[in-house]
């Protein structure tokens, strides 16, 4: 049994009565080897997660669709800040119209508990069915929208958990290219969207790309489904308190809700601050999201890889750290188009670990009944600050005198600083062991 288990999943295996949960429900999978003798040790008829195989791909192939259609959308949010500033919305604040795509950041994250216990009892049909019906429906009255509040309400409000049950040492390799779709959503959509609004008007683009995500959702209800058939049950009350009374996943939790800031205030600003400050052209500003987006790809595969190897926190941390760095280091000085790009591109590459492996870190260090409802919850720890950053880096370049200036170092600060408490949480979980690859 213990071949089956990470380090850092029996360091963290929870000391209550929920163990026998736990155990009960590992026992629907074990049996006894013919022949052998009470006293012999059980063998599993489960060998563990495949680590690939037809099957195995085949899920990552409709995850890899969810991830474009959900997370790829919202990584677009970018080119709908500076088309509404411009466009229909141009009498409304920066701060104003930001609430708009803060509110899909902030649905998209902030149901992670019941979606995950959900998850946990169901699996994922059923949420990739409703998920579909909201998301294209919400699209289809975006396209509708011509007052702010029309905006607000429908591509705000109405807009992976199963690939990790069948990968275990390729698992980081396994969520890189899952998360890749959202990068290749991220490059499309933008560009997409822009030529569309100019050929054939808003309503039309909210619309093709509503039946795209459609197409894709449709391949993803039937191909995502976890190795084994979750089984309905009841979690212990006492359990849900849990991940914020665990001093590690408490800090692991802190660490994910700073880092947001410094993360999603560079994605939320590319092209406004490339048109406003860049002096970029407007088509120009628009394509920094897709190449973002397109670096974000590279960096994405290449933690997913550089995590099966240094391990998920390392990576993680490493690349997060770097990303503050690249906001200090680059994108103060991006007040030329040249520099722009190639902050685009540095802090794509660099920051697409967050995506990337925000997921995996709670996956690797909850217990097995928990993996859905613990990852709900750091979803919800993103939620707050994704539905508050853009209008705070709204207010501060509104408000102040060296407006983008304050911006960028308080993105920087940020990264840096959830990437410390990150690097807490690590040390608590491997009794402070510093060069250990976990």
């Amino acid at each position: 049994m213990h071949d089956l288990e990470t380090d850092s999943e029996k360091a963290v295996r929870p000391e209550s009565d929920f163990d026998g949960e736990i155990e009960r429900d590992l026992a629907d999978v074990r049996s006894p080897i013919p022949g052998t003798k009470p006293g012999d040790a059980t063998i599993l008829e489960d060998a563990g997660p495949p680590d690939g195989g037809t099957t195995a791909w085949i899920v990552v192939l409709g995850a890899w669709c969810c991830s474009f259609s959900s997370p790829g959308w919202i990584n677009s949010v970018g080119s709908f800040q500076e088309y509404y500033e411009v466009g229909p919305l141009k009498e409304y604040s920066s701060s104003t119209i930001a609430w708009i795509p803060s509110l899909q950041l902030f649905f998209l994250f902030a149901l992670g508990p019941v979606v995950g216990i959900i998850f946990d009892n169901y699996g994922p049909r059923p949420l990739i069915i409703g998920g579909t019906l909201f998301h294209v429906f919400g699209l289809m009255m975006a396209s509708l929208a011509k007052t702010y509040y029309q905006f607000l309400l429908s591509q705000g409000v109405c807009t992976l958990a199963c690939v990790s049950t069948w990968f275990s040492k390729k698992r980081g390799t396994a969520m890189g290219v899952m998360v890749t779709g959202s990068s290749v959503g991220g490059v499309i959509f933008p560009i997409m969207i822009s030529r569309m609004i100019k050929s054939t008007g808003y309503p039309w683009a909210m619309r093709t790309a509503a039946f795209l995500i459609l197409g894709l959702q449709i391949i993803a209800i039937f191909t995502v489904r976890p190795r084994i058939k979750p089984v309905p049950k009841k979690m212990p009350v006492g359990r849900f308190a849990a991940p914020f009374t665990e001093l590690p996943f408490a800090m692991l939790l802190l660490g994910i809700f700073v880092l947001t800031y410094g993360i999603f205030i560079p994605i939320d600003y590319l092209a406004v601050q490339g048109l406003e400050e860049a002096h970029m052209s407007e088509e120009m500003s628009q394509y920094l999201v897709s190449i973002f987006n397109g670096a974000s790809l590279f960096g994405r595969l290449a933690s997913g890889y550089g995590a099966d190897r240094i391990g998920r926190w390392n990576m993680f941390i490493i690349a997060c750290s770097l990303s503050g760095i690249a906001e200090f280091a680059v994108w103060i000085p991006a007040k030329h188009s040249s520099i722009a790009i190639g902050f685009a591109i540095m802090f794509g590459f660099v920051s697409g670990a967050f995506i990337g492996l925000s997921g995996a870190l709670p996956v690797s260090v909850s217990p097995l009944p928990e993996i859905g409802y613990r990852l709900g919850v750091v979803f919800l720890a993103i939620s707050i600050p994704a539905l508050t950053m853009a209008p705070i880096g709204g207010a501060i370049l509104q408000n102040s005198t060296n407006g983008w200036l304050n911006v960028k170092v308080f993105g920087g600060v940020m990264c840096l600083a959830g990437s410390a408490i990150i690097l807490i949480s690590r040390l608590l979980y491997t009794e402070k062991k510093l060069l250990k690859v976990f």
